[in-house]
């Protein structure tokens, strides 16, 4: 008799919960028939990607469709054991739960049902787009009721009955919930949050999964099929609510932004291709070769100038010093901003910092935005992407994977003996993987890698023995980025003797400093960094103007020979007619942003004039404000955002085709 009832009282303590968990159920199989539905729809589609990848895109959704349902229904289930402990609370409460559940499956089944059409319009699921449309309700419901009206009416029916079943099933279980006791919820409160936040976050990883960790082709609609729409719906209004489009600096009109941008790009206006709201331009490259070189970029985590012997800095990098006299070496090059996505719009894609967050992370740059891979993927390139680390982090698997990156290799991809660190695999095995990738790469197409390292990052962890460490204990930054250069110059060396070497140009480059700090308003020193360009192609030489990370894509693709249409704003550093102009960098600190000319630095802060400075001995001096350079500072830091909303930087329209 005890044990039953003792069963009987651990059956009741739970009963609150079967209105969500019914909720639950009921939004899986929407989910799961949905998604089985698309996918025979698109059956082509996920075909081309590798019959493989079914059983990975099932699983994977299943496990957003329980991410997605830990974000809905998680705040109730928090909070019901807290109103249930009396009588009055509980008679109040369970209704407010059964109308939210009906609220949620009901747009569950809409969000699904709105899901083809959508695809047939945009060739994606429901993203920022489909938010936006929501600002004009009567335009938005005109158009669907003339355009969509079977599918308008078969959803409104098909809301209503599931509405109409749950609530027949929910209204007798919220009648007459037992009351907890009112210790309950001291037990029941941790035990339903740890559970969501596991539901949620869906990993132990650093970061909680995202778009990219379902990443597995360059096909993005193909990789959105284990997404739910209600999932894809509500990342896009996350993403959203995160983007600062409250410009803090003096506006500039579009027009006027552009044309300073294309000036400063110091190309003759003839090569511009496109309108006058437009940086698209000819690039035509200083080198012509039978088969285009293969390219390769190692962004080299956290490495500025502070550890760069042959920069000033401490001897730390002797591998890397030693190369400043093999190849086009870079005195005064520096970085866009102070995180490793700064780094990565700046070397593939070109681009400048705007004053929201990175474009790797904004939604409207998942799709067609213009990189290097996307490039070069459309003359033929297999482009890939290599990462010790998790692809996801940072968005990067989808930006990547959505931007002309036909392959992602991640911490999960590598097997065997290796050494996995905090961070991910060390650099060290993330060589060693690449060189055979590259091995095994058809020798009559061109490639181009991305690869980059994590070893140099807290906890600093490397592998044992793999150096002489610079200072104790052994888990220091010194020592992580002593044997970061150690695995950079193995992999030099053993490039050097492969079949590839000739036929390839790799660049070395930091994404950003190790701390960005100090009481300048933008400390220009803590935004130095190192950067070399190697290969059998390469004559040694050095380079003393200033330098942009943005001027690397350009510069890359005159000595790999490729020439074509881009909206890429760097200047390619291997022309001729520079003279002595005194080279250009933008740097983003916090919320102010830096111009610099040579010596001469505007600074912009928000909602404030924009200053004049003389860059001299590691500090800035003020000087006397030249309006015509301040304006051309004011022009460049608008140019970016507003290029990013109205959608101009992209692939040139024959690329896109040729994709």
């Amino acid at each position: 008799m005890y044990g039953l009832s003792l069963k009987r009282s651990l059956r009741d303590s739970f009963l609150w919960a079967e209105p969500l968990l019914l909720t639950a159920l009921a939004s899986l199989i929407v989910f799961e028939i949905s998604r089985v539905g698309i996918i025979a729809w698109q059956f082509d589609r996920v075909v081309a990607t590798g019959a493989s990848h079914f059983p990975f895109v099932l699983l994977q959704g299943l496990r957003f469709d329980i991410v997605t349902l830990g974000i809905l229904l998680g705040v109730p289930a928090i909070l019901s054991p807290v109103f249930m402990i009396s009588r009055f609370s509980a008679a109040v409460w369970m209704p407010v739960v059964r109308v939210y559940s009906l609220i949620v499956l009901g747009a569950v089944v809409f969000m699904e049902f709105a899901t083809p059409s959508f695809i047939n319009e945009f060739d994606a699921k429901p993203d920022r787009r489909f938010i936006e449309y929501l600002i004009y309700p009567k335009e938005i419901f005109s158009t669907l009721w003339t355009t969509h009206r079977p599918q308008l009416i078969m959803a409104a029916i098909s809301v209503g009955i599931a509405v109409y079943v749950l609530n027949r099933v929910l209204r007798a279980r919220t009648q007459s919930v037992p009351v907890l006791r009112i210790w309950a919820p001291l037990v029941l409160v941790p035990l339903t949050g740890f559970i969501v936040l596991a539901a949620i976050r869906s990993t132990t990883d650093h970061r909680p999964v995202n778009p990219s960790t379902v990443v597995f082709s360059s096909d993005p609609l193909a990789n959105e099929m284990a997404l739910n729409s209600t999932y894809t719906t509500l990342y896009a209004l996350y993403e959203m609510l995160r983007e600062d489009s409250q410009f803090p600096y003096r506006k500039v009109a579009f027009e006027e932004a552009v044309a300073a941008v294309r000036n400063n790009m110091l190309l003759p206006s003839g090569l511009f291709v496109e309108g006058k709201d437009s940086t698209m331009h000819r690039h035509q490259a200083t080198r012509s070769y039978d088969r285009p070189l293969n390219l390769v970029i190692v962004l080299e985590e956290s490495l500025g100038a502070e550890f760069v012997g042959a920069l000033g800095g401490l001897p730390l990098t002797p591998e890397l010093d030693s190369l400043q006299n093999q190849g086009i070496w870079f005195d005064r090059l520096y970085a866009t901003g102070t995180r490793s996505v700064r780094g990565i719009e700046a070397v593939v894609s070109g681009y400048p910092p705007t004053t929201a967050r990175s474009t790797v992370k904004l939604s409207r740059s998942q799709r067609n935005f213009f990189t290097v891979a996307g490039l070069l993927a459309a003359r033929g390139y297999s482009t890939s992407f290599l990462y010790g680390g998790e692809p996801q982090f940072d968005n990067m698997g989808r930006f990547f994977a959505n931007n002309g990156f036909q392959t992602i290799i991640g911490r999960h991809d590598f097997t065997g003996d290796v050494f996995d660190g905090g961070w991910g695999v060390s650099d060290g095995d993330m060589f060693r993987l690449a060189d055979d990738f590259f091995r095994r790469q058809p020798a009559d197409k061109p490639f181009f890698s991305l690869l980059f390292t994590t070893s140099n990052h807290s906890p600093w962890d490397y592998p044992e023995g793999s150096i002489e460490p610079y200072n104790s204990p052994a888990a220091t930054r010194e020592n992580s980025v002593k044997y970061a250069d150690h695995a950079l110059g193995e992999f030099l060396r053993t490039a050097r003797n492969s079949p590839y070497w000739d036929n390839t140009v790799f660049l070395v480059i930091a994404d950003h400093c190790s701390r960005t700090y100090g009481a300048e308003l933008v400390p220009i020193e803590r935004f130095h960094i190192p950067g070399v360009i190697l290969g059998g192609t390469i004559d040694p030489q050095k380079i003393s103007r200033v330098v942009s990370q943005i001027d690397m894509l350009p510069t890359l693709l005159s000595l790999i020979g490729v020439s074509g249409n881009m909206p890429a704003i760097g200047i390619d550093q291997t022309r001729t007619d520079l003279g002595d102009f005194p080279g250009r960098a933008v740097m983003q600190y916090g919320g102010n942003q830096a111009y610099m000319e040579g010596n001469r630095v505007a600074i912009l802060q928000k909602r404030l004039p924009a200053s004049e400075y003389v860059y001299a001995s590691g500090t800035l001096v003020p000087a006397t404000g030249d309006r015509e350079f301040l304006n051309k500072a004011e022009a460049l830091a608008n140019w970016p955002w507003q290029a990013y909303m109205k959608g101009s930087y992209h692939l040139p329209p024959e690329a896109m085709t040729l994709r």
